[in-house]
């Protein structure tokens, strides 16, 4: 008979336990959570004071069972699901479950699964935490009476399938409105003008922007405008009018908290939400790291929003960022980050358990992705602990008449953080040096040698991505860090919003269904409403306000508001578009469906006739493999693009790039074009040449703007 049996929620968690607790004690999983609301009913009852009815998940009855003849065994049982409100739920339904009393103090937690924090936990259980509890539920009810009222009627007046929510259907509108942004957006033209100046034509030269017109900021509309400055600045002397040096330090980022990780994993590994919280997960539960250390947790817990680090954890890191770097890389004072004023606070950042465990240490023991996502938090911990980056920085005012161009240089003079960890970009030391400027001093003459006018366009803002679309809900406090990553994941899989080339665009489905919930539910799906409800949870918690009270306020106006439009709303024709495509089979129009992963097309007569095939976009362009296809655009499982030749499978050429059409110059290869935020160019694909065309580049760069 085991002394004591602990219960977590995933088998992986409850080996990486096991190994830290004794033989009198016994680990479990349960698998998540044992009971929830039915799937079948609503399972709320508004006229019982919103009384929830929860039955047994299917499935979890055997694991249940197992449970119970457990617990029989055991003199105590100790309940130790995650540290959070979702945890504390799965804890709550166990108690009842397990008939254990209500006062008992069974609930351990901790932020780390190592063999210290299981330790100090076991060492101090406590009760169940009600508020908390309560905050939960009040949560699944809410979403549950807006899911399983609204949904209905979503399919009673447009199609079956649907679903609306209370959190979702915000960020559908975040897209919907952004799009609506970028299509009402007038582009306006307008021009910069940069200088090259230098004592002689033969002398090095340097470059600097027009920044003033006689006092006031430079606004050139036309091409007239430009002209007419270029004539009366080329060639005259410029006199420096004012020369500023001055060091500037730059600080690290703060350790990740659930978004932020979510954000520069999207950044720099192109994971998505629901990839990196999976991955994280498994860092989190235990890692296989051999014999020696055997299953081991990485990283501290991964739903988090605050960035405060134990004092445990920062003496760690203070020690190997002075053994590894030497005492200058460690600032004067420990770093501690502000928490933001919506934070829950109840937990660390996201770091490392030790910080000792570096990732080429472990790197055998981890998959490629776990390699990637555990060196990206173990990185921006450690550098978010480190000293500040030490820049020199110069700027120069040059004055020609009344034109005022200004130079602004900048020279790394000691990495700091930056040796480890730069937030969202790489950008190297070699980067930061190409604006090294001259010694100039106040009153010296130069010649202003070339003055080189651009044409620029004002840009609409852009698209959201996974990454900004979870910083705008967390900066409009919608949603927690839990459930970023599902929210994002259902509406693609309704079909409300595609995925292209990284960016999020609506759908017609989604405009539709947005539209109409702008009309009949704006007092309640809105910005500000979902927002304040999320304060309302926190004040569950906090023990300020009760569950049922706050249900209330919410669920008697939405049902008003529900009856009305359940009677004012008719039956929504939603039109396929239709293609000049015939169906092979039936030679119907074949129209244009959305599914998982875009648009493809499908007979008109289902089910009699149930033809679908993808949409062949043709770039126009010949196979460089077998000269006779077509080369057309494809996508992946994940819905990355690609491109392929139109004969596959009888042609099996391939590639991520784009092909141009053209031959490569030198070893006459194929050429394709290589896009990405840093660069634009056309490259050959022969792995023996090295032929680079950057002249896009330029171009891109030349018309670089920012969004207003």
């Amino acid at each position: 008979m085991a002394d004591v049996l602990v219960i977590v929620e995933s088998p992986a968690k409850a080996k990486t336990l096991s190994r830290f607790l004794g033989r009198k004690y016994i680990v479990k999983s349960s698998m998540g959570h044992i009971r929830d609301l039915p799937k079948s009913q609503l399972g709320v009852e508004p006229e019982n004071n919103y009384e929830p009815k929860y039955i047994t998940i299917r499935g979890k009855g055997k694991i249940l069972k197992e449970l119970r003849e457990s617990a029989k065994k055991s003199k105590k049982i100790l309940l130790a699901a995650d540290p959070d409100r979702e945890g504390e739920a799965i804890a709550w339904h166990l108690q009842q479950v397990l008939n254990i009393k209500s006062d008992e103090p069974c609930r351990i937690e901790f932020n780390e699964i190592t063999k210290g924090a299981i330790a100090e936990a076991v060492k101090n259980p406590r009760p169940i935490d009600m508020k908390r509890v309560d905050a939960q539920q009040a949560r699944r009810i809410l979403d549950r009476l807006v899911g399983y009222k609204l949904s209905p009627l979503l399919w009673k007046k447009i199609r079956k399938g649907l679903s609306a929510g209370r959190v979702q259907s915000i960020a559908v509108k975040l897209v919907c409105d952004r799009e609506d942004e970028i299509e009402d957006f007038v582009s306006e033209e307008y021009w910069t003008i940069t200088g090259q100046f230098g004592v002689s034509k033969k002398e090095k030269r340097f470059e600097a922007k027009l920044f003033k017109i006689s006092g006031k900021n430079v606004d050139i509309k036309t091409s007239e405008e430009a002209g007419l400055i270029v004539e009366k600045v080329k060639g005259k002397e410029a006199h420096i009018s004012k020369v500023t040096k001055r060091e500037r330090r730059k600080n690290p980022a703060p350790p990740f908290v659930t978004s932020s990780l979510q954000q520069e994993a999207f950044r720099k590994l192109n994971f998505t939400a629901k990839k990196t919280m999976r991955i994280a997960q498994q860092l989190y539960e235990g890692i296989d790291l051999g014999k020696k250390q055997g299953l081991t947790g990485l990283i501290t817990y991964i739903r988090t929003d605050s960035t405060r680090i134990s004092e445990a954890a920062q003496a760690e890191a203070r020690e190997y960022i002075i053994n590894s770097y030497g005492k200058e890389y460690y600032p004067q004072k420990s770093r501690q980050y502000s928490v933001k004023k919506q934070a829950q606070n109840a937990h660390e950042a996201i770091r490392p358990t030790s910080v000792f465990r570096a990732p080429d240490d472990i790197k055998a023991n981890l998959s490629r992705d776990q390699l990637r996502l555990y060196k990206l938090i173990w990185e921006r911990f450690i550098s978010s602990q480190m000293a500040s980056a030490v820049f020199d920085t110069i700027t120069i005012d040059l004055t020609v008449d009344d034109y005022i161009f200004r130079a602004n240089g900048s020279i790394l003079k000691f990495h700091g953080f930056m040796k480890v960890y730069i937030e969202g970009s790489d950008n190297t030391e070699e980067e930061l040096e190409e604006g090294i400027l001259p010694e100039v001093a106040e009153g010296d003459k130069l010649l202003a040698l070339d003055i080189i006018p651009k044409q620029h366009f004002t840009q609409p803002p852009p698209r959201f991505t996974e990454a900004s679309l979870v910083k705008t809900l967390e900066e409009l406090g919608i949603g927690r860090p839990s459930t970023y990553a599902p929210i994002i994941e259902t509406i693609i899989a309704r079909g409300y919003v595609q995925r292209i080339q990284k960016n999020f665009q609506p759908t017609d489905l989604g405009y539709l269904v947005t539209e109409l919930l702008d009309e009949y539910f704006s007092s309640i799906i809105n910005v500000e409403f979902t927002a304040k409800m999320e304060e309302e949870l926190d004040k569950i918690e906090a023990g300020t306000a009760t569950w049922k009270e706050v249900i209330d306020k919410f669920f008697s106006p939405f049902e008003k508001l529900l009856d009305k439009a359940e009677n004012e709303i008719g039956k929504i024709e939603l039109e396929d578009e239709v293609s000049e495509e015939l169906c092979e089979k039936c030679g119907r129009n074949m129209v244009i469906k959305m599914g998982r992963y875009g648009k493809f097309l499908a007979c008109p007569g289902f089910p009699e006739c149930r033809n679908t095939k993808p949409i062949i976009e043709n770039i126009g362009v010949k196979c460089p493999q077998c000269k006779a296809g077509d080369i057309i655009i494809r996508k992946s499982k994940k819905g990355r693009i690609f491109y392929g030749c139109s004969s596959y499978p009888e042609c099996d050429f391939v590639s991520w790039d784009k092909p141009t059409g053209l031959a490569c110059p030198e070893c006459k290869g194929f050429l394709v074009e290589k896009n990405s935020k840093k660069e634009n160019k056309i490259v050959c694909t022969s792995k023996e040449c090295d032929f680079v065309d950057d002249k896009a580049e330029k171009e891109t760069k030349g018309d670089k703007v920012n969004a207003h």
